[in-house]
């Protein structure tokens, strides 16, 4: 299992492959320049074939690995957990591109979900040229959200609420849908006008049946009689404008 946590990933705002710069030794030496289209896989129910492409930008011949992950959310901050799987089907799991050129790659699901969305992620990792003496070779890793719906009538049903400690207040959502979602913007207001600040996470996702938490920025303290606080954001299909209220903590 390979697992992210914020500090380690870097989340592009409009779904954008997350890009990870390894150090591999020496003094720097420049990183190849890839791209990849589409950056997010967004399969029609019942699709099981579909496509993307790598293209090497730079000015030397470019070696790529790519594997495929089964992608879930298994803690509160939204962390990216990634599991080996065999559902997904790739050609070429290798490939060497010539500057200026484009590969082509394959995916099959060899299953499609019946009644939940299923959620894997492709990684493309650059092989790092032989060792010279001296040199750092910077590498790139692109990681692309594959998103595979059932067959039947797919909505998210995102459930917010505020919870809070001695120290915190957090936004909490559950998604108790079949289907995922994105949260963006996220803003919170009192009941005395204050605006206060939800910290990003490392993916605006949630992911049918997850739960996600944000820690709300505090620059004051907050009333304690305060049992809702007005939360304002948006989602790919809709502007949320709603009250929530603060629960006990689980």
């Amino acid at each position: 299992m390979i697992a992210w946590n914020s500090s380690r990933q870097m989340a592009a705002a409009k779904a954008f492959a997350a890009i990870f710069f390894i150090l591999i030794a020496g003094a720097v030496a420049g990183a190849q320049a890839l791209s990849v289209i589409p950056v997010t896989i967004a399969l029609s129910p019942g699709q099981k074939t579909t496509s993307l492409t790598i293209t090497n930008k730079g000015t030397a011949e470019t070696a790529v690995q790519i594997r495929a992950y089964a992608w879930s959310q298994k803690s509160d901050n939204g962390d990216i957990q990634l599991n080996t799987t065999n559902m997904v089907l790739l050609s070429p799991p290798l490939a060497r591109i010539a500057p200026g050129a484009s590969q082509v790659v394959r995916l099959i699901l060899r299953m499609t979900p019946e009644t939940q969305e299923a959620t894997y992620r492709i990684l493309i990792d650059q092989v790092p040229p032989p060792a010279e003496a001296g040199v750092v070779h910077l590498v790139l890793r692109l990681s692309i959200p594959i998103f595979a719906p059932p067959p039947i009538r797919s909505f998210p049903d995102v459930q917010f609420h505020i919870e809070r400690d001695a120290d915190h207040i957090y936004l909490v959502a559950m998604n108790a849908g079949n289907l995922h979602d994105s949260i963006r913007n996220i803003a919170l207001t009192t009941s005395d006008g204050r605006k206060l600040e939800a910290e990003s996470g490392a993916t605006p996702y949630i992911l049918p049946g997850a739960n996600r938490r944000w820690r709300i920025v505090l620059k004051d303290s907050l009333p304690l009689q305060a049992d809702t606080l007005r939360l304002t954001a948006k989602t790919d299909a809709r502007v949320i404008d709603e009250q929530v209220r603060f629960v006990a903590a689980h």
